[in-house]
């Protein structure tokens, strides 16, 4: 990405933006959108910025401008140095610590302590190090669940990145089968380096995990492993939304569903959308403005 154009405002105003942008369908692909927080000591001062291969057009600064209520802030337009930016900003980062997993890249030792897993997930090309508030919360409610006494005899990640969540849940369930997706091809060698690094088996059978690039349960092998009794899919609300049916018909009687990717604004939207399919909340925490959610199937199609 050589450019980006950048807009510092209200964090309302941005999460805002966030979520119509999710919501329109002729958003031009070209421009990738992501929100943050600038400051820790002024949090409620939001920055979003819309990455662009090229110089952005005059369309997109009005598709970018659209995006918030009149009057629209200030748009800037900033070109880039040539760099990796998933890696620029991942290197150095802290390791963190979330629920009985430890999770570092390869600048910092695994953790001693008995009966904490590490995961070593390096700077990639692909999301889900464990850093971002979505994946430290899904990697939480993983632990959680286990302790309450759910058994995954079959799991998928769907939008796995690194594969992080997938090996989380096979450390926890040690013989289910498992099964990771992601729509993004890198996300394919990205994944087989990590399970190499962490010990993780790759395959079919049971505690083995099985990769592919697909976009949402639109592929055979994701069908044919079906019906699972544990989904995760830590995307964003658009996409959960949309796939909450596509979710729900690969579910086997009383499964579950953990969901992270969506604000605290947005999470009564995602939240009927599977009641609709059969799905009520068994428990949600919020990491920042986001929200984390367990879902469990309560009645039977």
């Amino acid at each position: 990405m050589s450019w980006k154009l950048a807009v510092t405002a209200p964090r309302l105003a941005v999460e805002a933006a966030l979520a119509r942008q999710e919501a329109a369908a002729d958003w031009d692909p070209d421009l990738v959108v992501t929100g943050f927080e600038v400051d820790p000591k002024e949090p409620e001062i939001w920055q979003l910025d819309a990455y662009c291969p090229d110089r952005p057009s005059q369309r997109q600064r009005n598709a970018v401008k659209a995006l918030f209520d009149d009057p629209a802030p200030h748009i800037r337009a900033e070109e880039l140095p040539d760099a990796d930016w998933v890696t620029e900003s991942q290197k150095g980062m802290d390791p963190i610590r979330a629920g009985r997993f430890f999770v570092h890249t390869p600048d910092h030792p695994a953790y001693a302590e008995k009966g904490v897993r590490s995961f070593c997930i390096p700077a990639a090309q692909a999301f889900g190090t464990g850093q971002h508030a979505t994946t430290a919360g899904c990697l939480v409610m993983l632990d959680a669940m286990k302790r309450r006494g759910v058994v995954a005899r079959n799991l998928a990640d769907i939008g796995t990145g690194t594969g992080l969540l997938a090996f989380a849940a096979m450390h926890l369930w040690p013989r289910a089968r498992a099964t990771a997706s992601d729509i993004d091809p890198v996300c394919l060698p990205a994944l087989c380096d990590n399970a190499e690094r962490n010990g993780v088996p790759l395959g079919t059978g049971p505690g083995e995990l099985a990769m592919v690039i697909a976009e949402g349960m639109d592929d055979g092998l994701i069908q044919q492993r079906a019906p699972y009794d544990l989904l995760i899919a830590n995307i964003l609300a658009g996409p959960l939304i949309d796939l909450a049916p596509s979710f729900a018909a690969a579910m086997a009687p009383r499964s579950h569903i953990v969901l992270s990717g969506l604000l605290t604004t947005q999470e009564a939207a995602v939240r009927r959308a599977y009641r609709k399919v059969g799905f009520r909340l068994q428990a949600r925490l919020t990491n920042g403005d986001w929200s984390i959610l367990w879902l469990r199937q309560r009645y039977l199609f």
